[in-house]
């Protein structure tokens, strides 16, 4: 026979067992509710999730700066620097970026070079750049390119000039991970007839010292 007692013992611990998990059921509600509210408030944009951060690639996030050259004195051009006819312009594109390029495929640089093409670029090679990773897109040229880079540059959104030691007129576009899609065709509003404008802060060619070559395979050198 189980006594009174022993009959009131088990009902105060189903009791207290029973309040127990009430409050532990409850703060789980509590704690997903407020997730809830929070994962709302970020979808809809009322706040700034903290872990709202662009993917950034190892190796690539201290990307050096160089000065910028400006445009040099062109004999005949008294009012600066014209365009270069497209044809004349001798690009290599070179992917920058994390994502390799595999022949057959449509890479990055492959991408770049057939709007190139299409706008009359002499595109000469397209490939991987074999240094280190870019975030921002460069175009790198010579002395004798910076009318050329000028005019290219022209046509890609927030790309850096960067003056090497090439012999030649060519110009690489290094791709990098930030790349944008060259502006549409329409609005370059690059003439013939029309100076080219320098960039902002830019330093006399003659006071910018030369990088060494990025990519030190064979060069055009018209």
């Amino acid at each position: 026979m189980i006594s009174p007692g022993y009959d009131q013992a088990r009902v105060e611990r189903r009791r207290r067992e029973h309040e127990r998990q009430a409050v532990v059921f409850g703060v789980l509600i509590a704690f997903l509710a407020v997730c809830g509210i929070f994962a709302l408030a970020v979808y809809s944009g009322a706040i700034s999730s903290p872990f709202n951060r662009p993917f950034t690639t190892v190796g690539v996030s201290e990307q050096a700066s160089y000065p910028v050259p400006c445009l040099p004195a062109v004999k005949g051009q008294p009012d600066g620097a014209l365009p270069i006819a497209y044809s004349k312009v001798q690009v290599r594109v070179l992917n920058a970026t994390a994502v390799s390029t595999v022949v057959g495929e449509v890479g990055i640089a492959a991408a770049f070079q057939a709007e190139l093409d299409r706008r009359g670029f002499d595109v000469i090679e397209v490939g991987d750049f074999e240094g280190q990773q870019k975030v921002h897109s460069e175009l790198w040229f010579g002395k004798k390119g910076v009318v050329a880079a000028y005019t290219l540059a022209a046509h890609i959104p927030d790309v850096r000039l960067v003056l090497d030691d090439r012999k030649g007129a060519s110009v690489d576009l290094l791709v990098g991970e930030d790349y944008e899609a060259p502006y549409p065709a329409d609005d370059v509003t690059l003439s013939s007839d029309q100076p080219l404008q320098n960039r902002e802060g830019c330093v006399a060619v003659s006071e910018v010292t030369p990088q060494p070559m990025a990519t030190p395979a064979a060069e055009a050198s018209k």
